[in-house]
């Protein structure tokens, strides 16, 4: 977009910006048909034109057709008691109008004077005429029309279109309105919600010439200057980028904009606390080096520089040593009553790329269990793109997780056979390192509080019948926070929401979104995904809603970190329900972490026929069903089968042709519900709406939007370890249908009389410890956490992953090692001198053999009497599936402390135990029936269903072990209980099968029950 121009001549001779090349233009944000306000037009003298006719008859004509016509309309002299009783005739009603016509014409006028003195004078937010209400913004629109031509044209103000915006809301108090929130899409901000007098204060800055500021002293490169952030001029804002780019030399330096400026008190009382949200009017100071005619020197000597300009950058100078030495706190007392991120004190030292996830402080009781954001502590050899994707990694976790159960199902109901009720295979190298990444940077309460606070949302709006609002994009803070950015404004939130800092922010409170349940309505945003964090804040993109193309440049590699990042967070997040996924030039190997979800096609022509069918099909859709974009189909009876997103991810540079079409079949995406992510090389895509560039170091830029991330990535090596993990999750990958090797558990112990061990640990049921002294009591909870986490992870545990299960608000580092010096104490060494609590060779954290819990003997005699010595004698395999039922006393960690043990939701062991239990329990039956044993048989699977109530199996088998006994009404009762557990549901397909083939009278006595 071009640069701003001005009407001094020494804005010309500002330096270009040596250090950006020429190959690597700085990524710009444009609308499909972006508006250059450069030169004015024919239209703009039309627009003038008819502005001038409209005031002069306003203005001019009003009062002198009232006079001609009408009069003055006022008695001549006081009113008697006599004039207040005659009759009331239609004159009266005349003179009573007129009186009003005139009113009204004054406070017009009024407004009219106000807004063209602010407008020539660049005083500032101009004055408000007490119940102007709309006719303030219309003179506004008018003077600013009339001047588009003269020598203020620089000063736009918003267009006539936006006559209808309320002018209350744009003239919020500009401390309440202060910005708190990084402010994504300045153009759509601005556009939609930013106020109106803050726009037109502006009018005329442009003839400012450069001047020294009053006593403004010397800098380390030369005298100290000033710069006022300029209006808009149609659809483009300045920014800090631009300003550095103009006078520094380099869009780069903007930073050392925004640390002379932070915090400092500006003319309209607000701060800047955020570089990406600064407001016209506002002054920064510069660099001494900066160079340029728009900067300000000595405003006591400039005559193009208000009497009133001069005085606010004289005492913005004198603000700089209150400022920086600490006499702002955490925002202002101003802002106190809003509670947005940015009124925390902003952090000392810059953030790094890739932080460790932002949790709050810890809980009370666990001693130094500080956050880590200070912590110095490296990431131990993990991938930290990871660790720095909380919300990825949560994904990702989750269904790796589904994956494992669904595998466990299948191959013990016999789809697969070789892993009946064992564990799957233990990862290994960067698969390992990835999986212990995702549990340590996996922060599935954000993903529960935004999955609820959005469909809580969306079910408030439909009981006020609302319909949803276009979210561009959502940003959660450090505190979890949420803020809703709106591509314009949509009233007032449902509460407990609340508009943020201006009327296109939504926000709720960590507080608020505990307090959200569960509500049966469909995702309303399910096309939000992560591009990275600034500052403390993380940002997440609806892709499904952007007027456009969003286009990425940068090399191939860094764009592919980011294409492999959002397509597998598409594809596992969970805040959406249904969704297609379409990639286009990569990611052919990422169909195993949704196959449901991901497609790949092959190139251009593939998805132009694909695209363009669906696009056709989405509008005929919306128009029969009246919708005017899925938004609203989302809230109506179909929400749950309908308007689902498609996102397309197309990382193959298209051809300038092929850019065109896909430009033109994407003009209107963002009301179908379908978005558009395209890699590039270069800056210039057409049709692309929102631009961005990722660099070499990770950092996700888009200068005209505001926005400067640490992007989320997942890099080459990562999503290939990633595949992986979920590749072996699949029961049909390696399966050879004989057992082998594939049905032998990780760890097996000695079951003989020879094999007690040192420590044995009961974690089946009841937590127990057989062989070690109770620990000291403010601590035994801990370590006997530690250790159950040890038990149930023989291959060793990563020290990040135990800090993250013991403290998952973050912790220290000497605190965690503190912990593990008393563990390993506490478990003491074995005969030959070796400690039970060992590092291996990867830094892992395991046990010795010697320490044993009742899980690992449950596994080992299944696999001993199954595959082991068992198989060769009958009755040695009775008598260890008789020992492996005994152990088995409740569920895993029944007793286990409140709001400890959370790991054990990423963890399957609850869907292992029962399997296993359940398998032992049918084997256990199978070698009582072939004795004709029923009622053994019987209480065998009755021991087994108390573990695993929801076996199928085990019903089976029990009807059929029932029927063994010949004992037709306690088979009977059996089928009575089987439907009554059913519910109204219905007994399954296989069951009523196999009751038919049993019990054929079954189903005259469900009917007799229903």
């Amino acid at each position: 977009m071009p640069r701003r121009r001005t009407t001094s001549s020494a804005s010309s001779t500002a330096p270009s910006a040596p250090s950006a090349p020429s190959s690597s233009p700085t990524p710009r944000n444009r609308t499909p048909q972006p508006v250059r306000v450069r030169r004015r037009s024919f239209g703009d003298f039309v627009k003038a034109f008819f502005a001038f006719v409209a005031l002069a008859g306003l203005v001019a004509g009003v009062p002198l057709a009232l006079a001609l016509t009408v009069g003055w309309p006022l008695p001549g002299g006081a009113p008697s008691l006599d004039w207040l009783q005659r009759e009331i005739t239609v004159e009266t009603f005349l003179h009573i109008l007129t009186v009003v016509v005139w009113l009204a014409w004054a406070q017009f006028t009024a407004c009219v004077l106000v807004e063209v003195k602010a407008a020539l004078s660049g005083a500032g937010v101009p004055g408000r005429v007490p119940g102007s209400g709309p006719s303030q913004l219309l003179a506004r629109q008018l003077v600013a029309a009339l001047l588009l031509v003269g020598a203020t044209a620089a000063s736009l103000t918003p267009g006539l279109s936006q006559l209808g915006q309320s002018l209350e809301g744009n003239q919020r108090p500009a401390v309440a309105a202060a910005q708190q929130t990084p402010g994504l899409f300045a153009q759509q901000q601005e556009q939609a919600a930013a106020t109106a007098g803050a726009l037109a204060e502006q009018a005329g800055q442009a003839e400012q010439a450069a001047v020294r500021a009053d006593g403004g002293g010397s800098a380390a490169h030369g005298d100290t200057k000033y710069y006022r952030i300029q209006p808009p001029e149609g659809r483009h804002h300045d920014s800090l980028w631009e300003v550095a780019e103009r006078h520094l030399g380099d869009g780069r330096r903007y930073k050392e904009i925004f640390e002379l400026n932070k915090d400092r008190v500006q003319p309209d009382g607000s701060r800047l606390s955020e570089a990406s949200l600064i407001r016209p009017g506002w002054i920064m100071e510069m660099p001494g080096d900066a160079r340029g005619g728009e900067l300000v020197e000595m405003p006591d000597e400039a005559p193009n520089v208000s009497e009133q300009a001069q005085q606010q950058i004289s005492d913005y100078a004198r603000s700089g040593d209150h400022a920086q030495g600490g006499g702002h706190s955490g925002g202002g007392s101003g802002d106190a009553r809003v509670s947005l991120p940015e009124q925390r004190p902003a952090p000392a030292t810059p953030a790094p790329a890739t932080p460790a996830p932002a949790t709050p402080a810890p809980s009370a009781g666990q001693d130094h269990a500080t956050p880590a954001a200070g912590e110095a502590e490296a990431s131990f050899g993990l991938p930290e793109a990871l660790l720095a994707a909380p919300l990825l990694a949560a994904g990702l976790l989750g269904a790796l997780g589904r994956r494992r159960r669904q595998a466990l199902w299948q191959s013990a109901l016999g789809a697969v056979g070789g892993r009946r009720g064992m564990e799957p295979p233990t990862p290994t190298g960067d698969a390992q390192d990835v999986q212990d990444a995702l549990l340590v940077g996996a922060d599935p309460d954000g993903v529960r509080l935004l999955d609820r606070s959005l469909r809580g949302l969306a079910a408030s709006l439909a009981a006020e019948s609302r319909a949803l609002p276009v979210v561009y994009a959502a940003w959660m803070s450090g505190n979890g926070d949420l803020h809703l950015q709106l591509a314009q404004p949509a009233g007032k939130p449902p509460a407990p929401w609340q508009l943020g800092q201006d009327q296109t922010f939504w926000m709720l409170t960590r507080a608020d979104a505990e307090r959200y349940e569960e509500a049966e309505t469909a995702a309303p945003y399910p096309g939000l995904v992560s591009l990275g964090t600034m500052d403390d804040s993380r940002l997440l993109l609806n892709l499904e809603a952007v007027p456009g193309i969003v286009s990425l440049s940068g090399t191939e590699a860094d764009r592919a970190a980011v294409f492999a990042s959002v397509a597998a967070e598409l594809a596992t997040n969970g805040w959406s329900d249904r969704m297609t996924i379409t990639l286009v030039g990569f990611g052919d190997d990422l169909t195993p972490l949704a196959p449901n979800r991901i497609r790949h096609l092959d190139g251009f022509e593939d998805l132009f026929e694909t695209m363009s069918a669906e696009t056709r099909q989405r509008r005929g859709a919306l128009g029969a069903a009246g919708h005017d974009s899925v938004l609203t189909g989302r809230t109506g009876p179909a929400q749950h089968t309908r308007w689902a997103p498609h996102l397309v991810l197309l990382a193959a540079q298209p051809s300038d042709e092929e850019a065109l079409r896909l430009a033109e079949l994407a003009a209107d995406a963002g009301r179908l519900g379908i978005g558009y992510l395209v890699g590039t090389g270069g800056t210039d895509l057409p049709g692309a709406a929102w631009e961005m560039e990722i660099t070499g170091q990770g950092r996700l830029l888009a200068p005209l939007l505001g926005l400067e991330l640490d992007a989320q990535l997942l890099p080459v090596a990562q999503q290939r370890a990633v595949v992986e993990l979920f590749s072996d999750a699949d029961p049909e990958h390696g399966a050879d249908g004989s057992g082998g090797s594939g049905n032998r558990p990780p760890f097996l112990v000695d079951v003989s009389e020879q094999g007690r061990p040192a420590v044995y640990a009961r974690l089946v049921g009841t937590y127990e410890i057989i062989g070690l002294d109770a620990p000291d009591g403010d601590r035994s909870a801990q370590l006997h956490e530690a250790l159950a986490l040890l038990l149930l992870h023989r291959e060793g545990v990563h020290p990040r992953v135990l800090s993250s299960a013991l403290w998952p608000r973050g912790v220290t580092e000497d605190v965690r090692d503190a912990l593990l010096d008393r563990l390993r104490t506490w478990l003491g060494t074995d005969p030959d001198g070796g400690a039970r609590l060992r590092t291996d060779a990867t830094g892992r954290l395991t046990l010795a053999r010697s320490v044993v819990s009742d899980l690992d003997v449950l596994r080992s005699l299944y696999y001993e009497a199954t595959q082991g010595r068992g198989a060769g004698s009958r009755q040695v395999r009775g008598r260890l599936l008789t020992d492996a039922l005994v152990l088995v006393r409740g569920p895993l960690l029944a007793d286990r402390p409140e709001g400890r043990y959370r790991w054990l939701t990423h963890e399957i062991i609850d869907a292992q135990l029962p399997l296993l239990v359940a398998d032992t329990g049918l084997a256990l039956c199978e070698f009582h029936l072939e004795r004709d044993r029923a009622e053994k048989a019987i209480e065998a699977l009755n021991a087994a269903l108390r573990t695993a109530p929801a076996d199928e199996r085990l019903w089976h088998e029990l009807l059929r072990a029932t029927h063994a006994t010949d004992d037709t009404d306690r088979l009977r009762a059996l089928a009575a209980d089987l439907i009554g557990r059913s519910g109204a549901r219905g007994l399954p397909p296989r069951t009523e099968a196999l009751l038919d083939e049993l019990l054929p009278t079954w189903r005259d006595g469900a009917a007799a029950a229903g």
